[in-house]
């Protein structure tokens, strides 16, 4: 029997008696649910994946219906997930599976590789959960088992690292029961080879594990080379008005928070308090500055200082100031609106709805 044999079946015996089989995406399992949970699990766990895509399905449960929805609606149900350059990919994947595949997912990796957001493991996974065609994934469940086997030295991102794990995972993945085993190595890297503290004693793959025989666990997969994270100041213009509305202008697809809403941002304190005395004629003495609120992306820490402003009744300009141009917009502030928003700006909205609330007064 060979290696590759003794890993798949060690995983498939493990799997019959350990494996994950109620999670929601592995009922009425097709492309489009399989899909979507992929890109859903990237960088996030399935503890806080699974309400997500509840909810997800239930309101758009065929890719015709994600095709047919606006990127309000998608971007409103992704909200709380992050990285919503996801969620904007997911929905032109869907338009063009609708406009040029007829609504059917491709059947290899060529096609599936070609659509928007879909690169080589999310097409892996598409084939071998949907299809059970066989062909290799590595995510970062997968990379970590696969590390640590085969005690592959350096950080996954580098390209030759990546490689050499490619390789492995096209090695060890077998010709039966692909859908089987690729849940096994996802399930078995999210709960026994875990990142901290895994439990080698209730491992499938303790024996032949060679970062397992030199006790190394800890050094595989190798860490991203550290670099200082940079802090990136901007101030907030959060104009509101009665009856419990705020200003949000929806932001330009590329950068943070692409295609949200959120209150206009600025550079600097004096910019946000031009725009708001220019676009509305509010004295700059109206406006005030409250503490900033802080939030990590992955590249930077953004500290966001907030310029507030209040529009009274008998303001003597007119603030009726929805543009198409700027893509600006009043909203309520409860219930919070239906579309896209940041976390950080729900907290926000839900802070603004305690001051507004008579209850508060």
């Amino acid at each position: 029997m060979s290696e590759n044999d003794h890993i798949a079946d060690a995983l498939l015996e493990w799997f019959d008696q350990h494996g994950r089989k109620d999670l929601p995406w592995q009922t009425n399992r097709t492309p489009y649910r399989v899909w979507v949970s992929e890109i859903m699990l990237q960088q996030t766990q399935v503890s806080t994946v699974i309400p997500f895509y509840k909810r997800f399905m239930a309101q758009l449960p065929t890719v015709e219906d994600l095709a047919d929805a606006t990127e309000d609606t998608v971007l409103h149900l992704w909200t709380g997930l992050g990285y919503y350059a996801r969620a904007r990919n997911l929905h032109r994947c869907a338009k063009q599976v609708c406009a040029s595949h007829n609504g059917v997912f491709p059947n290899d990796l060529e096609g599936l590789e070609a659509l928007p957001g879909i690169g080589r493991s999310t097409a892996g996974a598409i084939l071998s959960l949907a299809m059970d065609t066989r062909a290799p994934i590595l995510d970062g469940n997968v990379k970590r088992v696969l590390a640590r086997y085969q005690a592959v030295e350096g950080w996954p991102g580098q390209r030759s690292v990546s490689d050499a794990l490619w390789y492995h995972a096209e090695h060890h993945t077998p010709q039966k029961r692909v859908a089987d085993y690729t849940q096994a190595i996802m399930d078995l890297g999210a709960t026994c080879c875990t990142r901290s503290q895994p439990t080698c004693e209730q491992c499938p793959l303790e024996r032949g594990c060679a970062a397992c025989a030199q006790d190394r666990q800890g050094d595989f997969p190798g860490r991203k080379p550290r670099k200082p994270t940079p802090l990136r100041q901007r101030w907030l213009a959060v104009v509101t008005r009665a009856p419990g509305e705020v200003l949000l202008q929806k932001r330009p697809d590329s950068g943070i928070w692409g295609g949200l809403w959120a209150p206009p941002e600025f550079e600097t304190e004096s910019a946000a308090t031009c725009w708001i005395t220019n676009t509305l004629s509010l004295p700059a003495e109206r406006c005030r500055i409250e503490e900033p609120f802080h939030h990590t992306f992955t590249h930077f820490k953004l500290e966001a200082h907030l310029v507030r402003a209040h529009c009274v009744a008998n303001h003597i300009k007119p603030i009726d100031v929805e543009s198409a141009d700027d893509h600006l917009q009043w909203f309520a502030v409860y219930p919070p609106p239906t579309v896209g928003l940041p976390a950080p700006i729900v907290r926000l909205l839900a802070k603004l709805e305690k001051e507004s609330s008579p209850r508060s007064n």
